[in-house]
């Protein structure tokens, strides 16, 4: 049961839907071109959170960096919102729900800035690995701590966006299973529920975008 359950997540190995890691960038070709050319609504609804966004990453970045800095965390917070919304559809490849795709983000992301801070800043580095009024006896260990605390930075972004992307797929498919035994009562009651949990689930995948690409940005600002 359990191994039916979670196959509901594997990529499709067929010939003809070998394809569906694309799902990724369907972004691309679902939004069109006059989205972008002819001003409305929704692109001005859009314009005003990637502008929130970047005012909210400049300050935790540092006011005094490059402009164009958040452009990379904003991006980021557009792909995961996007594959996570696409997620609930049924059908669609939930990339997001994948270590492949989460690590592969999160990893690059956080040797880029150990590289850049070592060599940069290390002074700076070696400093952040013991935190300030520390006894002198604890420092050996305080540097052991924040060592293991910032190599396992990037596992704890990529299995927090998959696990909270896992959980609810895994509560709509195990509410979904039952519809077809329930009384018309119940499912009523099950229909209710099950709405209620893709709004939740709505919510999530924004949540969880924005907490990606709010912690890249918190652990990029520590390098500088």
């Amino acid at each position: 049961m359990m191994t039916n359950l979670f196959s509901t997540f594997d990529p499709s190995t067929s010939f003809n839907l070998s394809l569906n890691w694309l799902s990724t960038l369907l972004g691309i070709f679902l939004i069109p071109m006059s989205f972008w050319l002819i001003p409305n609504r929704y692109m001005f609804l859009w314009t005003k959170i990637t502008m929130t966004l970047h005012k909210e990453f400049k300050t935790l970045i540092g006011n005094n960096s490059i402009t164009g800095a958040t452009l990379i965390f904003i991006s980021l917070f557009s792909m995961i919102m996007f594959n996570n919304f696409l997620g609930l559809f049924p059908y669609i490849f939930t990339s997001t729900s994948h270590l492949a795709l989460t690590l592969g983000l999160a990893l690059p992301l956080w040797i880029s800035f150990m590289i850049y801070g070592w060599f940069n800043h290390t002074m700076h580095m070696f400093a952040h690995l013991v935190p300030q009024g520390t006894p002198p006896v604890l420092m050996p260990f305080m540097v052991l701590i924040e060592t293991i605390s910032n190599i396992i930075r990037p596992g704890t972004l990529a299995v927090r966006l998959a696990a909270n992307m896992i959980a609810g797929h895994l509560l709509l498919t195990l509410l979904g299973n039952t519809g077809s035994s329930l009384s018309f009562m119940l499912l009523n009651i099950l229909l209710i529920t099950q709405i209620l949990l893709l709004m939740l689930e709505s919510a999530v995948s924004i949540i969880q975008s924005y907490v990606f690409a709010v912690l890249s940005t918190l652990y990029s600002s520590e390098v500088n």
